[in-house]
């Protein structure tokens, strides 16, 4: 019995579709910003943990640190949307705003 032969599901949905590849690389800079965001709060405040310890400051340096890390990630989070927009924007075949 003869099998049928290989389809890719790609092709069978059509020009206008991405693979799911390709969706996943457009929309990783997006997964990772609340990460990133994240990660900035939880290090700097570890830090001012280890720092209070460190010099018996409680809760001062804590507290320094996790408005540092606040502030941080937040300009990291901005500079990231920004320049995604301005990717996005620079893309060709898209129409100015």
């Amino acid at each position: 019995m003869p099998s049928e032969p290989h389809h890719d599901r790609r092709e069978d949905r059509g020009n206008g579709s991405r693979s799911t590849f390709e969706s996943l690389r457009e929309y990783t800079p997006y997964l990772t910003m609340g990460f990133q965001l994240a990660a900035s709060v939880v290090v700097f405040f570890l830090i001012g943990v280890w720092a209070d310890k460190y010099w018996d400051t409680s809760p001062w340096l804590k507290l320094l640190g996790l408005l540092l890390g606040t502030v941080g990630g937040f300009v990291k989070f901005f500079h990231t949307v920004a320049d995604l927009e301005k990717k996005e924007e620079s893309k060709p075949g898209k129409p100015p705003k």
